[in-house]
């Protein structure tokens, strides 16, 4: 996969019209945050028993914590209301203040959660360049670390990401990655808001695709299909840090098994079918490339495609007026998700095939 531009950042890239009616369009590539609860997700919130999580007890909350720390093999797990929160809550539990975090310059807690670790956490991280397969060298890590002087923030914690805009890091990786930190005397967490796509493609169980962790966030509205929540993955004693910090960010909910039985219902239904996401994603990659696209390989349900820059504003256009919202600029982003079967993706392709020549 050839390296991607290390400026990544582009206004474009990012949907700031807040007036925008999604109900509008019937195709939403946008992200795979977009997906609605199916009609069984909804039933289950329905039905689901609730109490007050912040006293410990809301039953389903207690279901999902459980159930989600058996799968993944940690002694304990805390919900939180999105992963932002969730990620900040673990960086903030792995250090204190004025420690630093090594981070790849990719990586969503470093560039797409709002600067929280060093803003609320007075946690600097330190980014470093990912590799073109979205692994970090241990090299690279290797000459990050600093050493025991006052002139540096102490080097505590090595965060990864998996998947990393669409790429799976492969549990060798992860496993010589863990190795070393933890050989440097160095703390790891997973941003896996993606881990079930990577498990899903890499064909292994989830304590695999983990191991080797201090601490795994795991959401459950992205391509699992819950509107809302992720969990923290981690010790006994992480997660009573973690709760604390869950509170003091804001994060503690009441009766949130309304929202807890999604994540339960997206655990027990909704995991196996990603691989029909992955399928869709390379589907609509060749028919991009029959049309003369440079379309990047996929591996998950992340596509990007080049775009000649005079056709962006045009194709934009030309896709809404056909129901679709998707990411356009020079490297436009698709993402598949369930709201999007394969006679939908059809229709996005033929909305390509009707815009005008792209040559």
């Amino acid at each position: 996969m050839p390296r991607r531009e290390k400026s990544r950042y582009n206004e474009s890239q990012f949907d700031t019209e807040t007036e925008l009616d999604a109900r509008r369009y019937d195709i939403d590539l946008r992200s795979d945050t977009v997906t609605r609860p199916s009609p069984g997700m909804r039933a289950a919130m329905a039905e689901a028993e609730v109490g007050d999580d912040v006293y410990g007890d809301d039953p389903t909350v207690n279901r999902l914590q459980a159930s989600a720390a058996e799968r993944f093999g940690f002694e304990s797990a805390l919900f939180f209301a999105s992963g932002t929160q969730s990620n900040l809550a673990a960086l903030m539990s792995h250090c204190g203040r004025g420690d630093e975090y090594l981070v790849g310059l990719e990586a969503h807690t470093y560039s797409y959660e709002g600067g929280g670790a060093a803003v609320l956490g007075s946690i600097q991280p330190q980014p470093l360049e990912n590799e073109p397969d979205g692994g970090i060298a241990i090299e690279r890590i290797a000459k990050a670390i600093k050493p025991q002087d006052i002139h540096f923030a102490p080097t505590r914690l090595l965060a990864l990401e998996n998947t990393i805009g669409g790429r799976v890091l492969t549990p060798a990786y992860q496993r010589q990655a863990t190795e070393f930190a933890h050989s440097r005397g160095l703390r790891t967490h997973l941003d896996g808001a993606r881990i079930f796509n990577a498990i899903v493609k890499l064909e292994i169980d989830e304590r695999a695709a983990v191991a080797g962790f201090d601490s795994v966030s795991v959401c459950l509205s992205k391509g699992l299909g819950a509107p809302a929540g992720s969990v923290l993955l981690g010790s006994r004693d992480l997660i009573t840090h973690a709760r604390r910090w869950r509170k003091a960010l804001g994060g503690g909910m009441r009766q949130a098994g309304v929202l807890a039985a999604a994540g339960l219902y997206a655990l027990e239904h909704h995991v196996r079918r990603l691989s029909e996401d992955h399928a869709n994603a390379g589907f609509l990659a060749d028919g991009l490339r029959a049309l003369g696209l440079h379309a990047e390989p996929t591996q998950t349900n992340i596509l990007y495609v080049d775009i000649p820059a005079g056709r962006v504003e045009g194709l934009k256009s030309h896709l809404e007026a056909r129901g679709i919202l998707a990411t356009v600029a020079r490297r436009t982003l698709l993402v598949t998700h369930l709201d999007v079967p394969r006679p939908k993706i059809e229709t996005v392709l033929q909305a390509f095939r009707d815009f005008p020549r792209w040559d």
